[in-house]
Parts: structure tokens; sequence; C-alpha cells
């Protein structure tokens, strides 16, 4: 037995009905997870997810709002059932969705069908009506993130405030045409994504709250490198039919603001040793990414559109 295997326990005598489950009563797998230990947990007739915080991560993200958005998505019917969580702690135990692949860039391409399906979850979870604690506010995020990082040892990369100040039109044309807030997961990633063929589940709320709908388009677009066809199939499951240039321009934008933002949370991971991967070169290559889009002639045309309305 690990010693993750004893922690995971544990966590796992805390939910109704597994008060004592023991190691030898379960099979646990280690899944995937950049900040935090993600164990699949099985008995003989249950299935459940048991999360374990990493370290650090309590310096940006509140327990008690994930948790309530968590059971709020379980409500919009996006999510699975939260079982047992604690505010304190960050440990969350939630049921494990069944015969599903979790979702990466190389899948979205694969599974046909799979970019309009994530695109119908997004759209029934932005539509359920629920309610999110938290305002995600991406230019006061991305200030956050910039004073953690000033008490860390930390270079931004060359040209970063640049970039923040060219963001400004950006910044001024979405306040001049804002959109209805709705109960948004703000971190796309593909892994959060889990795809049963018809349905298409999100995961994973830490950074969720109530955000410009469209943030969760273009992110979950860059998230999975899809391309013009790909993101079409998303953007018009999502919308019901084909955008208006509006409603493009602000998944455009949001695509290159994304990048801006997810740079920093990268280099905060650098920051605190975060052995999961690189996130040196994670954060250098969004802010690359950002950087091209932000300088290709077209985006410019999507800024006016949705300066425009």
């Amino acid at each position: 037995m690990s010693e993750h295997d004893e922690i995971v326990i544990r966590a796992l005598n805390n939910a109704s009905g597994f008060e004592t489950v023991g190691v030898s009563d379960c099979k646990i797998t280690r899944l995937g997870g950049l900040t935090n230990l993600v164990h699949l947990v099985e008995t003989i007739d249950r299935k459940v997810i048991v999360r374990i915080p990493g370290e650090g991560t309590e310096d940006y993200i509140d327990r008690a709002i994930e948790i309530n958005n968590a059971i709020a998505a379980h409500r919009a019917d996006v999510s699975a059932e939260v079982l047992w969580a604690d505010a304190g702690s960050g440990v969350m135990i939630s049921e494990a969705i069944q015969d599903i692949e979790t979702m990466t860039p190389d899948l979205f391409k694969s599974r046909i069908g799979s970019p309009a399906r994530a695109g119908a979850a997004l759209a029934k979870l932005h539509g359920s009506g629920e309610v999110f604690k938290f305002r995600f506010e991406l230019f006061s995020m991305i200030d956050d993130y910039l004073k953690i990082l000033s008490t860390k040892d930390v270079d931004l990369p060359e040209g970063y405030h640049a970039i923040v100040k060219a963001a400004e039109p950006v910044q001024a044309a979405l306040a001049a045409n804002p959109t209805p807030l709705a109960p948004c997961h703000c971190d796309p990633l593909c892994e959060n994504f889990l795809d049963d063929g018809d349905k298409m589940w999100i995961v994973d709320w830490e950074y969720s709250g109530m955000n410009d709908p469209l943030w969760d388009v273009g992110d979950l677009s860059v998230e999975a490198s899809m391309d013009t066809l790909q993101e079409m199939d998303l953007m018009r499951a999502y919308f019901g039919g084909d955008p208006t240039p509006a409603q493009h321009g602000r998944v455009v934008i949001y695509k290159a603001m994304c990048d801006l933002l997810w740079t920093l949370w990268g280099l905060i991971q650098h920051a605190d040793d975060n052995p999961a991967e690189d996130f040196w070169a994670y954060a250098t290559g969004r802010f690359e990414r950002c950087k091209a889009l932000m300088n290709d002639h077209s985006f410019e045309v999507h800024v006016a559109a949705v300066a425009a309305g």
C-alpha cells in the first residue's frame, strides 16, 4: 500500500456508505491532474473519484466556492454528483461517470461529433439558470496573478506587459457590449470533458464562476487545438446555428485572453516547483500563441465586430 493509498482511504471514509472501506476492499487508480491528486476508487458495487488538493492551491482556489459550484453543475445535469466535500481541506469525493473517455486534443479530433457534444454541454450549463458563487473577472484576475507572482522568484516572459497593454482595446470592446453572465466552467481543459459518445460531461470546478459564457467556448477551442471546421462545429452546436460576427469575434477574443491569463497561472506553478509538467514551457508556449493571434490582421476585425455589437 502506497502513502497515497492511505490518504485516499482516509478521505473516502468520510463519505456515507464508505466509512469502513479499507485498501483491501477496493482498487485505487491514480488519474491525471496538473495540480491535484485524483484517484478512481472501485469497490464491488461503486466507483467514485477522490480528489486530494495539491499543495499551495489554497493560495488561489476558494474550495467553498468550488464545492457550491460543483453541486450546482450536477443540478444542471452536466457534472458528477458530489458525495462529500470539505472546504477546509479541499478534499472532494464524487460519483465516477460510467463508460466515458477522458478527452484530449487528439480525441477531440478523432471522436466524431465530440466538438458539437461539448458545445451542447456548455450551452446546457450556461442556460441552466444556476447561479455560481464567484464572479470570474478576467482583467482583475490578471492583476491578482501578477500580485502573486510579485512575491515569488520568477520572471515574466519578455513582452508580457506590452501585450497586456495591447489588450486594452479588447477590454474596451467587451465593456461596450457586455453580455449576461452565466454559470461557467472557466477552465475548460480537454481533460475536464468526459465523453460517452452521446453526451459530454464536464468536471473540475476549481476556477468556475459567473462569467461571459463565450469564455468557455473560446478557451475550449484553444485547449483542444481545434481547427476551423472543429471550431465551427463547436459554435454551431452551442448557438444552434451559425454564429454572428459579434459572437464569433467574442470567441476569438477569448481565445487570446485565456492564453494571456493561463500564462500567469503557469508561471505560478513554475514558481511553486509543481512537478506535474514543465510549466515554464507551458507558460511561454501559451504566451507565444497569444501574441501570434493578437498580431494576426484578422484580430482587429473581430474586436471591431464585438465593439459594434
